[in-house]
């Protein structure tokens, strides 16, 4: 799916091999530099496998480009019940705002991708440094929730110390060819 941001030409496509070095110039130096969350790509062996990790069942992993360049990405992670965990959810410090909206573009093609491929709920992990990220997806619809109420198949990052979850309204509408 690929969509075009208007003036501000953010496209977001799906992942393609080609994007793989992208990826991980836009995440690690976000987890590492801006944050000083300790972690290598070599702690996160998903970033070597996308395509088997992400694109697979009802999962998906997109990125936002402009001008042919990586400069954020999200991922949907199929855990199964037609539930999915948001995962990598990152964009470049010069493309956040609402000059862009990279972020909420990101957030909303997983979302409607999501309902299309049946997924009923949307959980997701991050860790309390991330202030600006627990705003948008309160502003987006994530409920705050207890470790423990996450399903026994979401995905645990050590880093991972709050957690989201969201509910999509799936069926008739959300699948019909043509709504975005």
């Amino acid at each position: 799916m690929k969509r075009s941001a208007g003036e501000n030409q953010i496209e977001i496509t799906a992942f393609a091999a080609a994007d793989q070095a992208g990826v991980i110039d836009v995440i690690l130096p976000i987890q590492q530099e801006e944050f000083g969350v300790p972690i290598t790509a070599a702690d996160q062996p998903d970033l070597g496998a996308i395509e088997a990790f992400y694109q697979s069942g009802r999962g998906g992993f997109w990125v936002a480009k402009i001008d042919g360049r990586v400069v954020g990405t999200i991922a949907l992670k199929d855990i199964g019940g037609g539930e999915a965990a948001l995962r990598k959810m990152f964009v470049a410090a010069p493309y956040r705002g609402p000059a862009f909206a990279t972020a909420k573009k990101l957030l909303d093609t997983l979302l409607t991708e999501a309902a299309k491929r049946g997924i009923r709920r949307i959980f997701l992990g991050t860790t309390d440094k991330f202030v600006a990220a627990h705003r948008f997806y309160e502003k987006n619809g994530f409920v705050e929730i207890a470790r423990g109420d996450l399903p026994a198949s979401f995905p645990l990052m050590a880093v991972d110390s709050k957690f989201y979850r969201t509910e999509l309204a799936v069926g008739e509408a959300a699948g019909r060819p043509g709504e975005a």
